[in-house]
């Protein structure tokens, strides 16, 4: 019966053949069709008190700088991340766990420097730090954040 339910709160997207849960926050779904060609990130999904951040790039206005230097690239994403948290009515402090993508991972030690200036007056949040063949934009670095609202 569950797996009754389940189809009937899914639809189908003919165009792009993806499975829409209809369950997917509005923010999701639009977040998902307008996708140009950097990955299909969403905000947030469910009903809950947590909020996922996916694919924070090194951006301005629309352009991944991935030509700067690493520790200017991890500066603009923590940048990103904090506006996305004040626009959800949050902070550096809701963070729950980051996720730190780096296409060199020889440069950890400018990441990690700037890591820790930004939540030098916070709860110091877990992360991980996972090397990738290479990331949207010719991006080095690239945050998944997990926040709570509390």
């Amino acid at each position: 019966m569950s797996q009754q339910i389940a189809a009937q709160d899914d639809r189908t997207d003919r165009e792009n053949k993806i499975s829409i849960n209809e369950s997917l926050s509005e923010e999701s779904k639009r977040q998902r069709d307008s996708i140009d060609n950097v990955g299909a990130f969403g905000m947030r999904t469910g009903e809950s008190d947590l909020i996922f951040f996916q694919g924070i790039l090194p951006e301005i206005n629309g352009t991944i700088r991935g030509s700067e230097p690493i520790d200017e690239q991890i500066e603009m994403c923590l940048d990103r991340l904090e506006l996305m948290l004040q626009n959800r009515n949050a902070s550096l402090s809701d963070i729950m766990k980051v996720e730190i993508q780096l296409a060199d991972a020889g440069a950890a030690a400018a990441v990690d420097s700037a890591y820790e200036s930004r939540f030098d007056d916070v709860a110091f949040p877990p992360r991980s730090v996972v090397g990738v063949c290479s990331l949207p934009g010719g991006a080095d670095v690239q945050l998944d954040v997990i926040a709570a609202e509390e």
